[in-house]
């Protein structure tokens, strides 16, 4: 009787921790984000049984299939003669950006994923490069690798994320 009053009081921050390890997990190579995203949201509703959880359930299947229906469609260009320099740097800068992207996504809600992302990769790149003609090629050179799909998996993770605070809030 202890432990389900003690998980029913700390079940949402364990489920916005997995959600924070599903959003990361856009980033980092080996974690499936959306899916475990969503497996946080279906615990979450599972628990709850409320018509608000269930609608959140409902929207975030539907939000990350679609994601998933976009996924597809984005095209998928790797280099696979980079060397092993270029590959790290990559990687930083992208979590760099995605780092900088989720916070964008709270700084200036919802659309400022977008502008964090690609600044985030940006002021890498500006960086490391040092001048703004090469950071700029850069970015749209990583963006059109890897960025926009990283991007567009990152924001559907974002929005669920949100979606659940909100309904933890007024639902």
């Amino acid at each position: 009787m202890g432990t389900t009053a003690t998980l029913g009081t700390s079940l949402p921050v364990l489920v916005g921790l997995v959600m924070l390890l599903g959003t990361l997990g856009t980033v980092l190579p080996g974690i499936p984000g959306p899916l475990v995203v969503w497996a946080a949201v279906f615990w979450w509703a599972m628990d709850r049984q409320t018509t608000p959880a269930w609608w959140l359930l409902t929207g975030a299947t539907g939000l990350l299939l679609l994601n998933a229906a976009v996924q597809l469609l984005l095209p998928r260009r790797y280099r696979r003669n980079r060397p092993q320099d270029a590959t790290d740097v990559r990687r930083r800068a992208l979590l760099f950006a995605g780092g900088t992207g989720i916070v964008g996504f709270f700084v200036v809600p919802v659309v400022g994923v977008v502008p964090g992302f690609l600044g985030g990769i940006y002021g890498w790149e500006r960086v490391r490069l040092g001048s703004h003609g090469a950071a700029a090629a850069s970015t749209r050179t990583v963006m059109r690798a890897v960025g926009w799909r990283m991007l567009t998996e990152l924001t559907a993770c974002l929005l669920v994320a949100g979606a659940w605070v909100g309904t933890l809030i007024w639902g």
